[in-house]
């Protein structure tokens, strides 16, 4: 094996966290915002580029961080080693509700493609880069699903889900039609591509936009109830306005309730 060899364990339910085990010499890479705790004796080491042990040189190293950019991510990783002798343990937790799916790549043919705030932590020597769509249509109509990561190697992967996951094994030529951010991945075996919702009325009062992703089997496919940019627009929708007044909020009233309070002025 490339990577390392990792033993982890996943802890809670609706706010999980994994915890890492670490044997001597061992380590992990990790999205910068996902460290939660670790053991004494445990080294972290911002590193430049995708995370694997390749040497490719400055110049690649610089394109590797480069297409870790257009997926809206930091230009450093960070990594976790272990320098002691013994097992230590270091743990990531999840950015919000959901699930943590531990991703095994030799059960993917050492390839596995994820939304791009999906990943989580891996086995260090797994290659965190990019997988551009070849369809303009993907491109321009694809929303999250246009840039998309991608996980290369043969160790431990382990991405986050928003809300319920629901995993769905595809056989050769069946479809399954997903809105575009409840992907969470899929393996290299599923095509992927966007298809319009079609009709007048479902195009402009459906409310649940005008394209689909389309994923064509054979292949696993992972799907999430609740993506990040759903939960992030319920919030936005809900929060006060600016200069206005939550005493409204609950009551009979509403809004009406802070006019006639006086907090609204003209």
């Amino acid at each position: 094996m490339t990577a390392h060899e990792i033993d982890y364990r996943i802890y809670g339910e609706e706010m999980q966290y994994v915890e890492i085990e670490l044997d001597p010499q061992e380590g992990v890479v990790a999205e910068s915002g996902s460290f939660m705790m670790m053991d004494d004796g445990i080294k972290m080491e911002t590193i430049f580029g995708d995370g694997s042990q390749k040497d490719t040189g400055f110049l690649g190293k610089i394109l590797g961080a480069g297409k870790r950019i257009l997926t809206g991510e930091s230009l450093f990783m960070t990594a976790f080693y272990n320098n002691l002798d013994g097992k230590r343990n270091v743990s990531f937790a999840s950015p919000y509700p959901g699930k943590i799916i531990p991703i095994d790549l030799t059960e993917f043919g050492g390839k596995f493609i994820c939304q791009k705030d999906a990943f989580l932590c891996a086995a260090k020597g797994v290659s965190i880069g990019v997988e551009f769509s070849k369809k303009l249509g993907r491109g321009l109509f694809g929303g999250e699903g246009f840039i998309m990561q991608k996980l290369e190697g043969d160790g431990m992967a382990f991405v986050h889900a928003g809300g319920t996951m629901a995993k769905k094994e595809l056989k050769a030529g069946q479809t399954l039609r997903v809105d575009t951010g409840c992907i969470i991945g899929f393996d290299q075996t599923v095509h992927y591509d966007i298809e319009f919702v079609g009709g007048i009325k479902n195009t402009v009062f459906g409310g649940e936009g005008l394209f689909f992703a389309k994923l064509e089997g054979p292949g696993t496919v992972f799907v999430q109830s609740l993506p990040f940019s759903r939960l992030a627009g319920r919030v936005l929708a809900s929060a006060p306005r600016t200069g206005s007044s939550s005493k409204g909020e609950g009551s009979i009233l509403g809004g009406i309730g802070d006019l006639l309070d006086g907090d609204n002025r003209f």
